[in-house]
């Protein structure tokens, strides 16, 4: 026996089955409560996955509520400038779905929305969305099948968002440290790539 569960046949034969409620739960469109906490949520998790690549999770975040609810089945979800990767929305592109995961700072209540997704660059769709006069690049626009609120259990073990927990910055080299070292840049100084990052992070963000 080489102790892995392959499919969902081991799975449910090694666990005990879903609580009732677990399951009841789950809404196929966005209620009054779930669009309460998308109004507060200033950040979010995007799970994605495609034939020939492997699965992705991404953050993205802005002011509360930078996701907004179009309608009960329709969210929408502004690209601002990053690293133009596109590993999230080439995804969405070929495979047409999407996982989001709802965080708000100091809540242990997260909301799972799982659906279809296009990528849109309609301009009466990014025109929804203007920061510092610019209109978002996309817009991801998702087709909500599935909308639950997820099991706290994480973040209370986590303590994420209590103070006590958290971690001084000088635990870790600098972020320009470590991308001088992964990207074997001898000859640049961490202090220029850190300079550099933050800078970007002003002139760029949106």
């Amino acid at each position: 026996m080489d102790h892995i569960l392959r499919n969902e046949a081991d799975l449910r034969a090694y666990y005990a089955d879903a609580n009732p409620g677990a399951v009841k739960k789950q809404l196929d469109h966005i209620d009054l409560h779930c669009a309460s906490l998308i109004a507060l949520s200033p950040f979010v998790t995007i799970g994605s996955t495609r034939d020939g690549a492997l699965p992705d999770v991404s953050p993205r975040g802005g002011e509360p509520g930078f996701v907004t609810v179009a309608n009960p089945h329709t969210l929408h979800l502004p690209d601002w400038p990053g690293n133009n990767r596109l590993d999230s929305l080439s995804n969405i592109a070929v495979s047409g779905t999407v996982a989001l995961l709802f965080f708000i700072p100091g809540f242990n209540d997260m909301l799972r929305v799982n659906g279809s997704a296009q990528i849109s660059v309609d301009p009466a769709i990014t025109g929804e969305f203007t920061m510092r006069g610019r209109s978002a690049k996309s817009v991801m626009v998702v087709r909500v099948q599935e909308a639950y609120l997820h099991c706290t259990k994480a973040l209370v073990r986590s303590k994420l968002w209590q103070v006590d927990s958290q971690q001084p910055r000088s635990m870790l080299p600098s972020t320009g440290t470590m991308y001088r070292d992964q990207m074997a840049l001898k000859d640049v100084p961490p202090e220029a790539i850190d300079a550099s990052l933050a800078q970007n992070e002003k002139d760029d963000l949106y």
